[in-house]
């Protein structure tokens, strides 16, 4: 098996589990500290419960990344999309400097994921 794709995977996805569950309780404390308050939730707990279906995702594949090293190529993606999303508007000035910091981590978490499937043979 390959042990840098597992490692790699079971890091995210374990960090991912342990960051994005609290944000199921976290509503109204960010409608405070970032106003206005969210005017539709339903993007909101969306993206919470998808991204925590990826993290699952990245577990099954750090569990056996040979069998689902097509699945990888989906997963940079997925990281792709929320760490230039964080840069685009930063740099537009429509978040705060404080939020960089986690999609840098997504975006780091992106070339660990493509050096995962240069790393990883096909499946037979």
């Amino acid at each position: 098996m390959p042990r840098f794709a597992s490692r790699v995977f079971l890091a995210a996805g374990i960090f991912g589990m342990i960051a994005l569950p609290p944000l199921y309780f976290l509503e109204d404390r960010l409608g405070r500290e970032n106003p206005p308050p969210l005017t539709h939730p339903e993007f909101f707990y969306g993206f919470i419960g998808v991204a925590i279906a990826w993290q699952l995702v990245f577990l099954v594949i750090g569990g056996d990344p040979t069998r689902y090293r097509p699945l990888m190529l989906p997963s940079v993606c997925e990281k792709l999309g929320w760490g230039i999303a964080v840069v685009a508007l930063f740099v537009a000035g429509r978040i705060p400097a404080r939020v960089v910091p986690l999609g840098l981590v997504d975006l780091v978490f992106a070339v660990l994921f493509v050096l995962s499937y240069v790393r990883t043979p096909r499946a037979r």
